[in-house]
């Protein structure tokens, strides 16, 4: 249903960069979206870049198949699944339909309400509010303290250590089982990190990453 919508919307170009939030230089992306049932595919790990994906290195990793990617379009993806190029960021709402952030939560929740392992959540912005993990979560933050001790959240620095706590995990093979495995293991790769419990039974376990 949300690829017929997306490439009707893309009918109209100016509809489409409008309620797509494209800039001028992601105008071409409108293109792209027609062309959805008819264009090649690419492994997700491919698709997906930016600087968390660079940093996270899933085509350098033996085995990424404990990594679920969120996507606007398709859901939840593994790193191997095969998807045709596109431009919808989650924030969107498509003409007719709630916010993709409400559109996905039921299948996703039903999905992952199932698993009982620890769930590291790398997520941010729209995407954390699609599906929570609760007290099985641990959501990772990423702070930049000053001399005085004061802590912003830088996002190109969030991001880039959100891909590096996914590649350590996964190069190293660690599975942690409690969110304080978690947090001795990233100790020892040599983060500074605080581990916080959840502040209610319907929030996640809070991992921050402080970086000087």
């Amino acid at each position: 249903m949300l690829v017929d919508q997306l490439i009707d919307l893309c009918e109209n170009e100016d509809e489409a960069v409008a309620t797509l939030k494209l800039s001028a230089r992601q105008r071409h992306c409108v293109q792209q979206n027609r062309e959805l049932r008819t264009a090649p595919t690419l492994a997700a790990w491919e698709l997906y870049t930016g600087v968390l994906y660079e940093r996270l290195g899933l085509g350098d990793l033996p085995d990424g198949n404990q990594v679920l990617i969120a996507s606007p379009l398709w859901g939840l993806l593994r790193p191997s699944d095969r998807v045709p190029p596109y431009r919808m960021p989650m924030s969107a709402q498509l003409p007719g339909l709630e916010k993709l952030t409400k559109v996905w939560r039921p299948a996703v929740g039903e999905l992952l309400q199932s698993r009982d392992d620890l769930i590291v959540d790398l997520r941010s912005g729209a995407y954390a509010q699609v599906w929570g993990p609760k007290r099985r979560g641990v959501s990772v933050r990423v702070y930049k303290e000053d001399a005085e001790g004061k802590r912003t959240v830088v996002t190109h620095m969030a991001k880039a250590t959100r891909g590096e706590v996914a590649h350590a995990l996964l190069a190293r093979g660690v599975q942690p089982t409690t969110p304080a495995e978690l947090g001795d293991f990233l100790a020892s790769q040599g983060w500074k990190v605080e581990l916080s419990e959840p502040a209610t039974r319907s929030k996640p376990w809070l991992l921050d990453v402080v970086h000087a």
